[in-house]
């Protein structure tokens, strides 16, 4: 069974299924913030889905981060280091790339275990 969450017709925040959790790319709300707000931000959103879905940022599988500019890269690093709880950090790959809304600094896409 697949259990989608915030469903739209493009595409849904979230879906479960067979014990992962899959989230669509997680921008900033206010996309006047510098990159760490926006990160922050990002962040926090993750968690809020990851928490709807019964799971935690421990169980992160696989993260995808997209970048704006990598001069912010250190500054998005500092925040990541700052959420992820010791001994948990997850594969990850980072990628600079223009993003669907030229506010927008990063967006992530996160996968993860329930």
């Amino acid at each position: 069974m697949i259990q989608r969450f915030d469903v739209g017709t493009r595409l849904s925040e979230m879906a479960v299924h067979n014990g992962v959790c899959y989230l669509a790319g997680q921008v900033a709300a206010d996309g006047t913030q510098d990159i760490t707000g926006q990160t922050q931000q990002v962040l926090g959103a993750i968690e809020g889905l990851l928490a709807r879905a019964g799971t935690t940022k421990s169980k992160l599988l696989m993260v995808q981060i997209f970048i704006k500019e990598l001069s912010d890269f250190p500054a998005m690093n500092a925040v990541w280091e700052a959420w992820l709880p010791a001994g948990h950090a997850p594969p990850r790959a980072t990628v600079q790339a223009n993003l669907a809304k030229p506010e927008w600094r990063v967006e992530m896409v996160v996968t993860a275990a329930l």
